[in-house]
This record gives structure tokens, C-alpha cells and sequence, in this order.
């Protein structure tokens, strides 16, 4: 069960990369006011809920602890993230604030996850 715990965390993180790698790499278009929501980002922000999902299903099966607070507060943001990426996927050009919005939020994620213990 370790094992498959720690492949659905790799591609979490993956999925994690790929969210904020897309906001990082536009932030000089951001600055400009032309960046756009990428097709990668999309994708990473399901694929950290699809397997954040399956991160919770798996320690809970595993009798480890989840804290339930934490999650909710974690997939509460990733909702809003995916709301605002997906809505705006197919624009030319995102307002400043929006995309802002996502890269702070995407990072108060991992923040949360690594710091809450």
C-alpha cells in the first residue's frame, strides 16, 4: 500500500509542477497583461484533484490519520482554482488579477500542505 501511496504523491506533484510551471513561465506576459491559462495548467489542476482524491481514499484505507480540515480547506482552493482556469481556458488574454490569483492560491496550497502537520 506504501507503494501506490507514494506513486499517487509523485503525481501529485507532478500535477502541482505542471499548475505552477504554467503560471511561473507567464509571469512576464502577466506583467504585460497578455498571459492566458495554458492547456497544461488545466491539466495539472485535475490531476492534483484526481489524485488528491485518491491520496485521501488510499491513507484512509490504510488506517493512517487524514485530517479532514486540512483536505477541505486544500480542495476548497483547488475548486476555485480549477473554476478560474477553466472558465478562462480558451481567452486570449486573462486580467492581471485572475491569473495572479491562481498562482497565489496554487501556491498557499503547497504551503498548506507542507506546513499544516
Amino acid at each position: 500500500m506504501d507503494l501506490l501511496i507514494h506513486l499517487f504523491v509523485g503525481l501529485h506533484i507532478i500535477g502541482i509542477a505542471s499548475l505552477l510551471g504554467g503560471f511561473l513561465t507567464q509571469m512576464k506576459q502577466m506583467g504585460q497583461g497578455t498571459a492566458r491559462f495554458s492547456p497544461g495548467m488545466l491539466h495539472g489542476a485535475l490531476i492534483m484533484l484526481l489524485t488528491g482524491v485518491v491520496l485521501v481514499g488510499l491513507n484512509q484505507a490504510d488506517d493512517n490519520t487524514v485530517n479532514n480540515v486540512k483536505i477541505g480547506i486544500k480542495l476548497a482552493l483547488l475548486i476555485v482554482i480549477l473554476a478560474l482556469v477553466y472558465v478562462k481556458r480558451d481567452e486570449e488574454k486573462v486580467d492581471k488579477s485572475l491569473f495572479g490569483a491562481v498562482g497565489l492560491l496554487t501556491t498557499a496550497n503547497i504551503f498548506i500542505a507542507v506546513l499544516w502537520t
